[in-house]
């Protein structure tokens, strides 16, 4: 029996959020896993690094081209695509018999990953023509990666606490199975842009320079940062970045458009971005070894204490986006960034021994901050320019939130590599206080170089 057709966009929603949530999901889930990883497989800080970042860099990388392969082969395929590998790379992730499978596998649920949210935006732009239905249909589809987001930990600390750290992989096969079938079903195909240049030079580049980077701050932890493997990894990944820029100014469809930083609001912030995410991302993995190392906790009890920083996360995204037409967002970018620079410098006292209790009132706080600071520079991002580029500006505010959070994870993984528990919280410390510092920087940066029409 066939369904109606005006029950098609709702479900297309639904696709498309499932899509979005798995992506998200498997940003958090594999936090809480870390412990049972590194047994499992008898590795170090910088393996656990791998299986974290193969992930964002490989989603970083790809997140601006994939956009382009929608408009050249058709948004419906392309999410397709990347909802298929996402799925068979989470069945390889949960059955890898060793670390390198595992990070080889990340890899692969990072190109699917990167091919499922630019896509999964234009199947909603189809499948709802009225901007005001869009609107709607987009804001269920943040809310459901919010509540992935915040559910991620709690779901995966129980899942790795009672069926083993597998589990967090495995589950995205039933909900990646059901995504397609509806897709496939109910989905109608896109239009397909054949003159849609894809900038394979440029991609290239930009693959090689972040992964170079990846592998120098990964490497420097166990090999010093003097030792050649790393300083090739670093002179491989200037590069590559310099080439990438070269190829990005002399391309006709560059899919990195550098007029775009020629306005000032749009540099702030994308800069902005990747603070955040540096110290977000970074200080999650940070306390995520400190709850489940230092202080013994199970991955449901780590899961569950960073339940509360989730939630807040959510409940000020929602409050943030009706505070920026009242307050402007050079104030609340500026607010946002004090407000989770103090969050964390209130951490610094935190010690192995001490109460979780201690922790709550930080955490909120430097979450709330954070979740000011988002919706705030998607806003200052799409409103720096034209509306018919909006699509490809909010793809590069996305990488740049990618890059952060993986240079974090890098760094402040590089801080805590010592696990012997004074060691390790001096790492902790030092990330903490690199954090506030960029968050200083970035309120100072939005303070005196936004302009006063973005009050």
């Amino acid at each position: 029996m066939s369904i109606s057709h005006p029950m098609h966009p709702r479900i297309t929603l639904a696709a498309a959020a499932l899509g979005f949530v798995v992506v998200l999901l498997d940003v958090s889930v594999v936090n809480v896993a870390l412990d049972a990883l590194r047994t499992s497989f008898s590795t170090d800080i910088a393996g656990l690094q791998w299986v974290v970042n193969a992930y964002t860099l490989i989603f970083a990388a790809l997140l601006l081209m994939a956009g382009a392969l929608g408009d050249r082969f058709g948004a419906r395929a392309v999410f397709i695509t990347g909802f298929s590998l996402f799925t068979l790379a989470s069945l390889a992730c949960g059955l890898a018999p060793t670390l390198a499978t595992l990070v080889a596998a990340r890899l692969a649920q990072g190109v699917g990953a990167a091919l499922l949210v630019p896509n999964s935006l234009s199947l909603l732009a189809q499948a709802f023509p009225d901007k005001e239905q869009r609107n709607r249909a987009v804001g269920w589809w943040g809310a459901a990666g919010g509540i992935a987001l915040a559910a991620g930990p709690v779901v995966g600390g129980i899942l790795v606490t009672h069926f083993g750290w597998r589990s967090v992989f495995l589950i995205n096969i039933p909900v990646g199975l059901v995504g397609l079938a509806l897709i496939l079903r109910y989905s109608a195909p896109s239009s397909r842009n054949e003159r849609r240049s894809l900038d394979l030079s440029g991609q290239s580049a930009a693959i090689i320079a972040l992964a170079s980077l990846a592998t120098a701050l990964t490497d420097a932890a166990h090999l010093g940062w003097t030792h050649p493997r790393v300083l090739v990894a670093l002179l491989v990944a200037v590069l590559a970045a310099i080439a990438f820029i070269l190829i990005e100014s002399r391309s006709r469809a560059p899919m990195l458009p550098l007029s775009f930083f020629s306005n000032s609001a749009f540099s702030i912030a994308s800069i902005t971005g990747v603070i955040v995410n540096f110290a977000y991302y970074g200080l999650i993995f940070v306390f995520s070894l400190f709850f489940q190392l230092e202080q013994d906790l199970s991955p449901q009890e780590t899961g569950i204490a960073f339940l509360p920083m989730t939630i807040v996360l959510v409940v000020t995204n929602i409050i943030a986006s009706r505070l920026i037409t009242r307050l402007g967002a050079r104030r609340l970018m500026v607010f946002g960034l004090l407000l989770a620079a103090v969050g964390y410098l209130l951490l610094l006292p935190v010690s192995v021994s001490g109460s979780y209790w201690q922790l709550v009132v930080p955490m909120l706080t430097a979450a709330s901050g954070i979740a000011l600071i988002v919706p705030t520079i998607t806003n200052v991002t799409l409103s720096s320019v034209d509306p018919s580029r909006a699509g490809i500006a909010s793809g590069v505010l996305n990488t740049a939130r990618q890059v952060g959070g993986m240079l974090g994870v890098a760094m402040c993984g590089y801080f805590v590599r010592d696990t012997e528990p004074t060691a390790f919280m001096h790492g902790m410390h030092v990330s903490l206080i690199v954090a506030v510092a960029l968050l200083l920087a970035g309120a100072a940066l939005s303070f005196f170089c936004l302009k006063q029409d973005q009050e």
